[in-house]
């Protein structure tokens, strides 16, 4: 701020009357922990000839540097126009004014304040000066940004679980299976996506790790304690953001499915080696996934696309932007997943 040595010498002299006609109040306001200013109501600019130190303390100006300056220096420009157009109302018309408005400090940092203003008038009823009380809501106002933004991401999230939900349920729809098979089709697909959302919850819904998203899926899977090891998971640290990890879940899910009903989870001693890694390529780095089953019946090609089949695909070309190949080799399937690598920001 510009220093105005007439308003500080008028300003001056307004602090000396001031003080001695309210000498202990101004000891008071002085002491409080409350930030507060007076201004001279006879001056339409409201020069302030009276600070506290809270006041100064919380916007980092020394005293030489406010005193003559208008009130108006302290609310910072892209302040509400309605409510900075109040504040001038209130001083204009003598009435008190209640208000939040958006200030700034010396160093144009801007802070909230819940501005309090009252007029003080003389023996004859004239309104000599403002009294202005400042509160301090950045905190609370940091607080309700945070709140607003976590209810917008917990809204984003639960529509994308509907459309997660929608989809599977749809999918199931459209195969000519019976009421006890499309049943337990939606339930464990269901229970895919509670797993991955448990898995994020405990990431605080940043991101997750491509080991622990197979791990997390694969669990209801695993084999009774003492059998063979049934996956065999090996990979660099991958992390996917929530969005693609509730795909990958799906994904693996419906590749576990399958190998339970057809392939090597469905006798004892079958396995399933998982692997990853990243190669160049053309459009960017590309993640290749491996699923391949060993130790499980001869496998045959299918006749038709059938609903397992459905779900890997349109979970890796529509959801992850990738592709998929099955290959139903007779000694077990290997599934190959092509997807373009993650944003490393994700972990």
């Amino acid at each position: 701020m510009a220093r105005k040595s007439d308003a500080q010498t008028s300003a001056e002299a307004e602090v000396g009357v001031f003080q001695r006609g309210l000498g202990p109040f101004v000891v008071a306001g002085e002491l409080t922990r409350m930030p507060i200013v007076f201004t001279n109501a006879r001056d339409p600019a409201c020069p302030i000839i009276f600070a506290n130190d809270s006041l100064l303390s919380l916007t980092g100006h020394h005293r030489d540097e406010l005193l003559g300056e208008s009130i108006y220096a302290l609310i910072a420009q892209d302040a509400d126009a309605g409510v900075v157009a109040a504040i001038k109302r209130g001083f204009q018309g003598g009435s008190g004014v209640d208000c939040e408005v958006k200030c700034r400090r010396k160093d144009g940092g801007p802070f909230w304040a819940a501005l309090f203003v009252n007029p003080v008038f003389d023996k004859e009823g004239q309104i000599i000066q403002h009294f202005v009380s400042f509160f301090d809501l950045t905190r609370h106002k940091q607080a309700q940004a945070q709140a607003k933004m976590l209810i917008d991401e917990m809204n984003h999230r639960v529509k994308n679980t509907l459309a997660t939900v929608q989809a599977i349920v749809r999918q199931a729809l459209r195969t000519d299976a019976d009421r006890p098979t499309l049943r337990q089709m939606i339930k464990s697909r269901l229970s895919a996506l509670s797993r991955s959302h448990d898995l994020l919850t405990r990431e605080k819904w940043k991101s997750a790790g491509l080991h622990e998203i197979v791990s997390e899926t694969l669990a209801p899977f695993r084999s009774s304690e003492g059998e063979k090891q049934r996956f065999v998971i090996t990979g660099e640290p991958i992390r996917f953001a929530p969005k693609a990890a509730l795909d990958l879940c799906i994904v693996f899910n419906e590749l576990a499915t399958n190998a339970l009903k057809y392939g090597a989870l469905s006798r004892v001693g079958g396995a399933v080696h998982i692997d990853w890694k990243l190669e160049p390529g053309p459009q960017g780095a590309q993640l290749v996934v491996t699923w391949r089953e060993l130790g499980g019946p001869a496998v045959k090609a299918p006749t038709h696309r059938g609903f397992g089949t459905r779900v890997i695909e349109r979970g890796l070309a529509h959801e992850l932007k990738g592709t998929g190949h099955l290959d139903y080799r007779p000694e077990g399937l290997i599934c190959t997943m092509h997807i373009p690598a993650p944003d490393p920001q994700n972990g």
